[in-house]
């Protein structure tokens, strides 16, 4: 159920459908915005400041409408990326068959979540084009505007290039690992990709067993059935790896075993999105409308 915030959208709106913000595109990130359907609020006339009174006191308190910007502010810190800012629960596909489970899961997940308190984590694991990263960041999403919950999303290869960039740059790792580790909840995506290089295993290492020692809560997506190493060999390029490694082959036993304690595996089944949608997207090409222009916000 989405947060009520004050004062209300028009639940008619075309841009929010009635959910008070907008997420659009805006360069590699997705980013939140006030939508214009919500009006001016009638308790602080937008200054977000009211006075409380209070047995015979009055002070200056913060109006209610601001926790709408608050949590407009957790989002657009929370590193979406642009191609998924329209990913949401109400945006994804339940039409295939076998994805429902995993949908439940993560929505049931959410409901569940206890604020300040130490929860289990969640990881969505199977083939690719399953809906998983969908569901993880539809699920950081709901976190944010739900429960007002700071999260952080990051995919693994692309934290090991910031990383790259900061040593070129001469600084230390330090701050990068630290704001990972501090969030309440962190999302990884593609857990166990990789040329699983010596440095690579040991920076997955440093951001699990941080999360696992400061209790952390971990979300991720993993092409990789879990499971404990079993020393198999990557297979040749004829054969994806999943099929042959597990999780645990991947990312090493040490960190199979902190996620497989802090986390609950979710198999994500059905068909390939991204196969599908271009099917639909060719068969839909000669039909296609002009797209018109969204009124700015």
């Amino acid at each position: 159920m989405p947060a009520r915030f004050y004062p209300p959208a028009d639940a008619n709106c075309a841009h929010c459908q009635g959910v008070s913000y907008v997420v659009r595109p805006q360069g590699e990130r997705a980013l939140a915005s006030v939508c214009e359907c919500v009006p001016d609020c009638p308790r602080c006339g937008g200054s977000g400041r009211v006075l409380i009174e209070t047995d015979s006191l009055v002070r200056v308190g913060r109006c209610r409408c601001q926790m709408l910007p608050d949590r407009i502010r957790l989002f657009n810190a929370a590193n979406i990326p642009s191609r998924h800012a329209s990913s949401s629960f109400m945006g994804f596909d339940t039409s295939a068959e076998g994805v429902m489970p995993a949908f439940f899961a993560a929505m049931s997940w959410v409901q569940d979540y206890k604020p300040r308190e130490e929860n289990q984590g969640m990881v969505f694991w199977g083939q690719v084009g399953r809906g998983k990263t969908h569901l993880l960041i539809a699920t950081l999403r709901e976190l944010i505007f739900q429960h007002g919950v700071p999260v952080r999303f990051v995919e693994f290869s692309r934290l090991l290039g910031a990383l790259k960039e900061a040593y070129s740059a001469g600084r230390s790792d330090t701050e990068i690992l630290r704001s990972l580790a501090d969030v309440p909840v962190l999302g990884i995506d593609e857990l166990g990709k990789g040329r699983l290089s010596d440095w690579e295993l040991t920076i997955i290492d440093e951001v699990i067993s941080r999360r696992y020692n400061g209790m952390g809560c971990v979300l991720g997506t993993s092409n990789y059935r879990p499971g404990s190493p079993t020393g198999a060999p990557p297979p040749n390029l004829a054969k994806p790896a999943f099929e042959s490694q597990t999780l645990g082959d991947r990312v090493g036993w040490r960190v199979f075993s902190r996620l497989e304690q802090m986390c609950t595996f979710v198999q994500a089944r059905g068909s390939d999105y991204r196969r599908l949608k271009g099917k639909r997207l060719r068969q839909a090409g000669p039909r296609l409308a002009p797209v018109s222009a969204k009124r700015k916000v």
